[in-house]
């Protein structure tokens, strides 16, 4: 027996690929033999596509050169299961699949309904020809399209009903919604190839209905052989092609890569359309597309942050770094100069109860060399400059932070959030996991946004993201040069006289007492100007902050050093007085500083300003009538890009 295929219909063109589908329900075994097979034979023969075997039979769309899709029909023929094998045939210019796959499947065609036996029984079939003379007559019939509704959106019979499927496997429930009177009325179904319809036609009989019958082939062996009468539009196929006309020619109709609706060539005229973007189906403004990303990152952000990623037991290993300026102590006198608070006693017991250990990136490198196990540390040992070590703190549970962390604008560049406080933004002290570097670190994962300056754990407000090293060395040079625009929100305690004044104290390079950076005349420079909004009855003032420098406290430090401290501040408190420098707790009172807005050069030198607006405290006549004010009140953004 021979294939199908005419040979005087392809001999003009000896690189044309011929495209075949078929199927048939029959009992199969031997299911791996029968895939390893004919899969073999299909690499032998250069083609691709997708076969499907089952135990109730086959399933196959499948393309290329015409000698070769001959040879493979002659080849499945051989089998006695598939001795009767009909491929409907379309040509093209082109390869429409990617490779060649061969499954092994529950069904060729997913239904999942018990009692439906196509091997065994279908409904009466009828032939294009005979539908067309229907047709022609006018005689009274309902025709019924099993299809997804994309693919009848696309094109179906004049006068089809539309199921409104999503998928097959709801073609039962859909049925039970027509009309009772239409079950002993004709009714024609139809689908792409006839597979949909060998399972759907007995359905309907279980279902009550009495006159039913299946499209023989489908629409593609309508196509084939009466054409395109009583037929409007095209016709979805499951390939690179996505559809055919009446000729069986593929169409410019495409697939939308992000939604995969089918985009027809009208569809692709609109500016919504973008190949590889959006389609009229999924596209979304700049503005809505904003909103919806902001809405999963802030999703995402709760996820990961209930319970607080801190709050459960954990082995945290806290760096010892060694700077240049402890090389070639002792390893004693190296961690009392790094951490002076920490009694010189309490080192030496840490170190040699093994507390202290090798940094884990150094163990490792060892263990990959196969070198043992380095012995324990002691006191006595000489550090070297940029060596590590970890302290480990089993079982270490970290303090509450505040995770209201608000996205006001993310896009291919920058993420620009409004961090609350108290909350770390890199690890330090007590936080390693309840920071902001760790949270987001899980929101964006596997990508690291990169924090490209800082704010103090107790100070809120705006800061830069930056999705890409290379975008972000460039933000970070703005802060270098000074350039950058920064203001800020305080409120603090006293009343400046004049209306604006500035403050260009020296701060120290390293923290002192209690980790607080005091004036230094041999110091940084520091600038900062400063404009009084509102004098407040209670004594405090709301004002405005122009840092020129970006030292750390450098606000806090130049407010207190001019004697209007920030109100909440635990490090530089009133009267002149210097407290800890330690991370609030969110139910302790706020400190009232807010990053305002923040305005820099994109990479392609255009402005960007992003702000948000002000904290709750920023507004209140007292903050004596609201004690331990929440932290995470501002809401709303203003952005010009």
């Amino acid at each position: 027996m021979t294939s199908t295929i005419s040979d005087t219909e392809h001999s003009h063109s000896s690189s044309v690929i011929v495209n075949i589908s078929c199927y048939k329900f029959v009992e199969l075994d031997q299911l791996p033999e029968r895939k390893t097979a004919i899969r073999r034979r299909a690499v032998e023969l250069n083609l691709k596509g997708t076969v499907l075997l089952s135990k109730e039979g086959i399933n196959l769309f499948v393309a290329g050169p015409q000698q070769s899709i001959r040879d493979f029909v002659e080849f499945l023929r051989e089998d006695s299961a598939f001795s009767d094998l009909q491929p409907k045939e379309s040509i093209n210019e082109y390869q429409p699949f990617n490779r060649m796959l061969v499954k092994i499947k529950q069904e060729i065609i997913a239904f999942g309904i018990e009692g439906v036996a196509p091997m065994v029984r279908t409904s009466p079939k009828l032939s294009a020809v005979e539908l067309r003379r229907w047709l022609d007559e006018g005689r009274k019939v309902h025709l019924l399209d099993t299809r997804n509704d994309y693919e009848y959106d696309l094109g179906t019979f004049d006068n089809a009903i539309k199921l409104g499927l999503d998928h097959f496997r709801e073609f039962p429930e859909a049925i039970s919604r027509l009309p009772e009177n239409i079950k002993d009325e004709p009714i024609v179904m139809f689908c792409t190839g006839g597979i949909r319809c060998e399972k759907a036609g007995p359905f309907m009989e279980m279902a009550g209905f009495r006159n039913v019958y299946q499209l023989d082939g489908g629409i593609l062996k309508y196509f084939e052989e009466v054409g395109g009468e009583h037929y409007h539009g095209e016709c979805f196929v499951f390939d690179q092609r996505v559809a055919v006309d009446p000729a069986l020619k593929e169409t410019p109709t495409t697939q939308c890569y992000v939604c995969q609706a089918v985009v027809t060539s009208e569809q692709q005229q609109p500016p919504q359309y973008v190949a590889g973007k959006s389609c009229p189906a999924c596209f979304r403004d700049d503005a809505r597309q904003m909103a919806d990303l902001i809405a999963l990152r802030q999703q995402q952000i709760q996820n990961v942050t209930t319970p607080l990623p801190g709050s459960t037991p954990w082995l945290n290993r806290r760096p010892l770094n060694v700077p240049q300026r402890c090389a070639d102590m002792t390893l004693l006198d190296f961690v009392s100069d790094l951490h002076p608070q920490i009694e010189r006693s309490e080192w030496r017991h840490r170190i040699e109860s093994g507390v202290i250990v090798p940094a884990e990136s150094t163990r490792r490198r060892r263990r990959a060399k196969h070198v043992a196990e380095p012995i324990p540390l002691f006191p006595t040992r000489i550090v070297r400059e940029g060596e590590r070590f970890d302290q480990l703190q089993p079982h270490s549970v970290e303090p509450d932070v505040s995770v209201n962390i608000r996205l006001l604008h993310e896009d291919e560049e920058f993420v620009i959030l409004s961090k609350p406080a108290p909350l770390p933004i890199h690890e330090c002290g007590r936080f390693h996991r309840n920071t902001l570097r760790y949270i987001l670190n899980l929101v964006y994962f596997p990508q690291r946004p990169h924090i490209v300056h800082r704010l103090d754990a107790n100070t809120s407000g705006v800061m830069v993201l930056c999705k890409r090293k290379r975008i972000a060395s460039i933000v970070q040079k703005q802060f270098e040069h000074r350039t950058v625009k920064k203001s800020y929100l305080a409120r603090a305690h006293g009343h400046p006289q004049p209306d604006t004044f500035s403050c260009d104290a020296a701060l120290s390079r390293e923290p002192e007492h209690a980790g607080i950076r005091t004036l230094d005349p041999q110091g940084d420079q520091a600038y900062t100007d400063f404009v009084v909004i509102e004098r407040f009855s209670d004594g405090t003032s709301l004002i405005r902050c122009f840092p020129t420098t970006g030292r750390t406290n450098q606000i806090r430090a130049h407010l207190w050093s001019l004697g209007f401290p920030i109100c909440g501040d635990p490090a530089y408190l009133v009267e002149n007085q210097i407290g800890s420098s330690r991370t609030l707790l969110p139910s302790e009172p706020v400190m009232c500083l807010h990053a305002e807005s923040i305005a820099f050069s994109g990479p392609d030198q255009e402005f960007l300003q992003f702000s948000d607006i002000a904290p709750a405290w920023a507004n209140d006549a007292s903050l004596e009538s609201s004690p331990g004010l929440p932290r995470d009140t501002s809401l709303g953004l203003e952005c010009d890009v």
